[in-house]
C-alpha cells in the first residue's frame, strides 16, 4: 500500500538520530503485541555505538505494558534504560531493575494514561507508535494492541509512526478507541457489554508533530506458551468446578458471566477448560489481553465475543485471524487500556477476574510482583485493576515451584499487592480455597487444608497453632522462615534441598 503523507518517510536508524539523551519515550505494544519494533531495535544500535565512544545515552521509557523483545530487551542489552514505568516482562531489563541500575515504577495499568495526561511522570518528548495506517490528517490506525498509544500520540511533542504492512489494515473495524475525559470533566462510560463500542476507529494525532515515517513488515514477537501440565489442567478443572458451584448456587446467573483472564501459561490452560466444559455456558471476555486459546474458542462458538486491548496471538493464529476477518472483526473489540481495565466497567459488567499469584499467605493476601519480598519479577500488570472490582475475584497458583523448594502458600507475604479484601477464592492444583465471608483464621485454616502441598501442611499447621490469639493471628518470629530458609539454605524446607 502507498501511503501519501506529509511528513518524511524516514529509515529506522534516521529515526532513531532524532532522540537525544535522557528523551522520555511512549512506545506502542500492550505485551509484544502492536509493539514498536524498527526504530526500538535502532536506538539499542545507537546506544552501543555512542556508548563505545564514551558518550551517555539513555531513555526513559513507557509502554502500555510489557513489550516484545525489541524494546525492552534490545534496550537493556544496550545499556539504553535510564527508568521504566509499568509492567515489564523483559529478563535483561529485570536483572538491572534488581541490581538498581533502572528505575523502576510499578503502576496499575488502567492508571497509566491519566498519568500521562496529568504530567505527573514529566514531559514526553517522543511517542513511537506501529500503526496500519496513517493519513495526513493525523488519524492513527493502530496495529494488534491500543495500549496508551492514544495518549501517547495526545502528548508527546514529536511522533515516530511505524507502519507495518504485515498486519491486516481491517483491524481497524475491531478498533474502538473512547476518549475520556479529564477530571472535572469525565462523563460515564456507555459501554454496557463486552461488544459495545462508543468511540473510533483510529486514533488522533496532530500532523504537525510526526517527525517521521517508518515501513516495516514483520510479524508480532510473541513467545510460544508451554502446552498446558498436570498441574494447570488440575488448576484449571479446580476453577471450572468453583464456576460450576457458583452457578448452581445461583450467585453467577445462568446466562453466566465476562472472564478475564491474565497472561500465561495457567491463564491459557484455564481458558481452554472453561472453553471445553459441556456445563460451562457460552460466554464473553471482558479482559486485557487475548491469547491463542481463545482462537479456537470463538471458532467453536463457546467464546461469543471478546473486549481486549491486544491480540497477543502466535503469527500462525493471527493469520487465520486475518484470513476470516468477516468471521472474527465483530467478534473483538480492541480498546485503550483505561477502557479494557477500567474498574467501574469491571464492577459494571460483572467480570469475573481470575489472576496469577506469585505467592498467597494463609490468609488471602496476595503477592504478584516480588520474589521474596525484595526482586521484581513483571508488575502487578492489570490484575489490580479487575480483582479490587470484579464480581468475583479468583487467584491461581501451583502449590510448590522449583520442585518443591519452594510453596507458594506462606505464612505472611512478603509484598501485598491484592489484600484480602479483594481475594474470593484462592485455587492451586490441591483444590479450592473459598475465603469470602470467612473470619481470618477460617480463611487459614481453609487455605491450609485445601491448597498447600502435602509436604508443606505441618510446617502451615504448626505455625498457626504457634501463632499469638488475635484477630489475625502472626508468630512474628517465624512469618517469614520459610523465606529465610529459601535464602540462607536453597529450600523452603532445608530437608527438601537434597531431595527435591
Amino acid at each position: 500500500m502507498n501511503i501519501q503523507t506529509h511528513a518524511p518517510v524516514l529509515s529506522a536508524e534516521e529515526a532513531a538520530a532524532l532522540i537525544p539523551h535522557d528523551a522520555m519515550i511512549g512506545f506502542s505494544g500492550f505485551t509484544s503485541a502492536g509493539a514498536a519494533k524498527a526504530v526500538p531495535r535502532a536506538l539499542a544500535q545507537r546506544a552501543k555505538a555512542l556508548h563505545a565512544a564514551q558518550t551517555p545515552f539513555k531513555l526513559k521509557v513507557l509502554a502500555g505494558a510489557s513489550t516484545g523483545k525489541s524494546v525492552d530487551s534490545a534496550l537493556a542489552e544496550a545499556n539504553a534504560i535510564s527508568s521504566r514505568v509499568g509492567y515489564q516482562s523483559s529478563r535483561e531489563l529485570r536483572k538491572q531493575i534488581n541490581a538498581e541500575e533502572v528505575d523502576f515504577i510499578d503502576i496499575h495499568l488502567s492508571h497509566l494514561p491519566q498519568m500521562v495526561q496529568s504530567g505527573s511522570l514529566g514531559k514526553l518528548d517522543f511517542a513511537v507508535i506501529e500503526a496500519t495506517e496513517y493519513s495526513p490528517d493525523g488519524r492513527v490506525y493502530l496495529s494488534t494492541s491500543i495500549g496508551a498509544s492514544p495518549t501517547y500520540l495526545e502528548c508527546a511533542d514529536k511522533v515516530i509512526i511505524e507502519i507495518n504492512r504485515y498486519h491486516s489494515p481491517r483491524l481497524s473495524e475491531m478498533t474502538d478507541i473512547l476518549s475520556v475525559k479529564r477530571p472535572p470533566h469525565r462523563d460515564l462510560i456507555p459501554i454496557f457489554n463486552p461488544l459495545s463500542k462508543a468511540g473510533r476507529q483510529y486514533a488522533s494525532v496532530d500532523p504537525q508533530k510526526v517527525v517521521g515515517i517508518v515501513y516495516t513488515d514483520e510479524p508480532d514477537e510473541v513467545p510460544p506458551f508451554a502446552a498446558p501440565d498436570k498441574t494447570s489442567e488440575l488448576i484449571s478443572n479446580h476453577v471450572v468446578e468453583f464456576l460450576l458451584w457458583k452457578m448452581s448456587t445461583g450467585q453467577i446467573p445462568k446466562e453466566f458471566l465476562p472472564i478475564q483472564s491474565g497472561v500465561g501459561n495457567i491463564g491459557n490452560a484455564v481458558m481452554n477448560g472453561l472453553g471445553h466444559h459441556k456445563d460451562i455456558p457460552p460466554f464473553t471476555m471482558f479482559t486485557e489481553v487475548l491469547q491463542d486459546s481463545i482462537v479456537d474458542l470463538m471458532e467453536s462458538g463457546k467464546v461469543q465475543g471478546a473486549s481486549t486491548c491486544a491480540l497477543t496471538i502466535l503469527p500462525e493464529n493471527l493469520e487465520r485471524i486475518y484470513n476470516n476477518m468477516d468471521f472474527f472483526a465483530p467478534r473483538v473489540v480492541l480498546r485503550p487500556q483505561d477502557i479494557s481495565n477500567n474498574p467501574t466497567l469491571a464492577r459494571q459488567l460483572g467480570v469475573i477476574a481470575i489472576n496469577t499469584a506469585l505467592e498467597v499467605d494463609i490468609y488471602g493476601n496476595v503477592n504478584s510482583t516480588h520474589v521474596c519480598g525484595t526482586d521484581m519479577m513483571n508488575g502487578i500488570g492489570g490484575s489490580g485493576d479487575f480483582e479490587r472490582n470484579g464480581y468475583l475475584s479468583i487467584f491461581v497458583c501451583p502449590s510448590i515451584a522449583k520442585g518443591g523448594k519452594i510453596s507458594t502458600i506462606v505464612p505472611m507475604c512478603t509484598h501485598i499487592d491484592s489484600s484480602e479484601h479483594s481475594v474470593d477464592a484462592i485455587i492451586t492444583e490441591q483444590g479450592i480455597a473459598y475465603i469470602r465471608n470467612l473470619s481470618p483464621k477460617k480463611r487459614a485454616e481453609v487455605i491450609i487444608e485445601n491448597c498447600v502441598h502435602p509436604m508443606y501442611k505441618d510446617f502451615m499447621r504448626d505455625y498457626l497453632a504457634s501463632c499469638k490469639k488475635g484477630h489475625i493471628r502472626h508468630n512474628l518470629s517465624r512469618c517469614f522462615e520459610l523465606h529465610q530458609n529459601l535464602l540462607e539454605q536453597g529450600a523452603m524446607l532445608p530437608g527438601l534441598r537434597e531431595t527435591a
